[in-house]
């Protein structure tokens, strides 16, 4: 009886999860960040904005699940994870990046820059990675530990995975649109801001489906804030020291792509549904 009745008193303290006020409130929180850095200069170096609105993710999620929706975050995935979680985390975002850049190396497409030595890289990769840690934990803690967790008990798994993954890439949109502006891809006009975006579309969905599978298999916020971290800083450390020649991009939108869609289609999805529940 006295359990009946915490249940029932901790029900009409919480207020049904929607998703349109969630993002409202994370959106507005993060957005304005990345919007500055879109709409800056680029010589002003403003890519610090883009790690704020990643830890303003946490915020908003923070704000809603505690004050708003009041569920709280007991299922996110507190847990440190496996040692060999953490070393195929590491292992795939090197695959991703560090083996198409060694391709070109050795094919000849992609000369390294003098001066450019392993040292180099790897300091380069240790300081943006500590330094992306926390707003890497700030989307994982979101967008997967409380965002995918309320979509599985409103969807069927996969269609949760996929809306999950689309409002992914709908809250980079900012960052796409730079990305197409300052690279002067079709002079910068409107089409070529069209076209940029709908290339990303999947490529980005399918790579939010992975960031998924990383926390549901592991069901561990660490180790996906971890894969997080060393997923951007892998590709920028590679960006900023050996630079990209043409294989990577093409690698890393077809990798992420083909693997994507296989774990949407045969992963075992089964401890995120489990999540409807809790």
């Amino acid at each position: 009886m006295e359990a009946t009745m915490q249940q029932t008193q901790k029900t009409e303290t919480q207020r049904p999860f929607s998703l349109t006020l969630y993002l409202l409130i994370v959106f507005g929180l993060s957005w304005p960040f990345q919007l500055v850095f879109a709409l800056s200069d680029e010589t002003l170096n403003l890519g610090y904005l883009n790690l704020i609105s990643m830890v303003m993710v946490t915020v908003g999620t923070f704000i809603a699940g505690r004050y708003v929706f009041r569920d709280g975050f007991k299922h996110a995935g507190w847990r440190w994870g496996k040692p060999s979680q953490y070393l195929w985390t590491f292992g795939l975002a090197l695959f991703i990046f560090a083996v198409p850049s060694l391709f070109e190396n050795l094919l000849g497409l992609h000369a390294l820059p003098s001066g450019i030595s392993a040292g180099t890289i790897l300091a380069s990769f240790a300081a943006s990675f500590l330094l992306t840690l926390i707003p890497g934990f700030g989307e994982e803690f979101g967008w997967r530990g409380y965002m995918l967790r309320h979509l599985v008990k409103q969807y069927s798994t996969r269609k949760a995975i996929l809306v999950h993954a689309f409002i992914w890439w709908a809250w980079h949109l900012p960052v796409i649109f730079t990305i197409g502006i300052r690279e002067g891809v079709g002079a910068g006009t409107g089409e070529s801001i069209l076209l940029i975006t709908l290339i990303t579309l999947i490529p980005s969905m399918m790579n939010a489906v992975i960031f998924a599978y990383v926390w549901t298999a592991t069901k561990s916020l660490a180790v996906a804030s971890v894969y997080h971290s060393a997923y951007d800083e892998v590709r920028d450390g590679i960006e900023k020291t050996v630079g990209f020649g043409p294989l990577i991009s093409i690698w890393e939108m077809l990798v992420t792509t083909l693997l994507g869609v296989f774990l949407l289609w045969k992963g075992n999805w089964k401890p995120l549904a489990d999540e409807k529940n809790k």
